[in-house]
C-alpha cells in the first residue's frame, strides 16, 4: 500500500494521525466481519448482501432488491419490492451459505432460524477466531508499512534519529491500542456466542 504522508520534525500528529486512520479501516472491516457470524439472534446483516440475479442483470446486493426486517430474535423477513423477484431471491438465499431453508408465502420470504447447537457455536468460534487473526495481520501489515516509511525518512535524512525513535514508539503504542480494541470486540462476540 502507499500512504500519502508527510512527516515533519517534531510534529508527532503529521504521522500518527494517518496510522491511526489506516488502523481505524481494519477495525471496521472487522466490525463488519463480526456482524455476520451468526449468535443465535437474527439481524438483517445475516441477508443482506447476498447477491441475488434477476431481471437479466448482473448480481446485486438483496438489500438493493427488498426490505428486510427481523421482528424477533429467531426471524427475518425479506418484502421484495417487486414480487416478480420473489424466485430469485429464494434461489439465491438457497445457494448462499447461511444454512437456512427460506420459507415463500407468494409475497414475502421468511427465514427461521434454528436453535444454535453447542458444535455449531464451536464452529464460528474457531470463525471468529480465524478472523480476529486476519485482522490482526491487516494491522501488522500496516505497522510494518509505516515503519518502512520511517526508515526510509530515517535513511534520507529527513528525521532526525532521536524523533525516528520516538515515531517508533508512537507506532508500538497506537498498534497495541488498536490490536487491544480487536481483542475486545472478539470477546465480546465470543461471549455472545457462549451465551445459551
Amino acid at each position: 500500500m502507499s500512504y500519502k504522508i508527510v512527516i515533519i520534525e517534531n510534529n508527532v500528529k503529521s504521522f500518527s494521525a494517518p496510522m491511526e486512520e489506516e488502523m481505524a479501516k481494519t477495525i471496521k472491516h472487522f466490525e463488519g466481519e463480526l456482524i455476520k457470524i451468526r449468535t443465535g439472534r437474527a439481524h438483517t446483516s445475516l441477508v443482506e448482501d447476498i447477491p441475488v440475479s434477476c431481471y437479466g442483470q448482473p448480481p446485486m446486493a438483496l438489500k438493493g432488491l427488498a426490505a428486510i426486517s427481523a421482528p424477533d430474535a429467531r426471524l427475518i423477513i425479506i418484502q421484495p419490492w417487486d414480487t416478480v423477484t420473489l424466485q430469485d431471491i429464494q434461489k439465491a438465499l438457497t445457494s448462499s451459505d447461511i444454512g437456512i431453508t427460506p420459507i415463500n408465502d407468494g409475497k414475502i420470504i421468511k427465514l427461521q432460524l434454528p436453535e444454535m447447537s453447542s458444535s455449531r457455536r464451536e464452529e464460528l468460534g474457531k470463525i471468529l477466531i480465524k478472523k480476529l487473526n486476519a485482522c490482526k495481520e491487516a494491522i501488522k501489515s500496516v505497522r510494518k508499512d509505516f515503519n518502512n516509511i520511517l526508515r526510509d525518512a530515517k535513511k534520507e535524512k529527513l528525521i532526525s534519529e532521536d524523533f525516528f525513535n520516538r515515531l517508533e514508539d508512537v507506532l508500538q503504542q497506537v498498534t497495541d491500542k488498536v490490536s487491544k480494541v480487536a481483542d475486545g470486540l472478539s470477546s465480546k462476540k465470543e461471549k455472545e456466542l457462549t451465551t445459551v
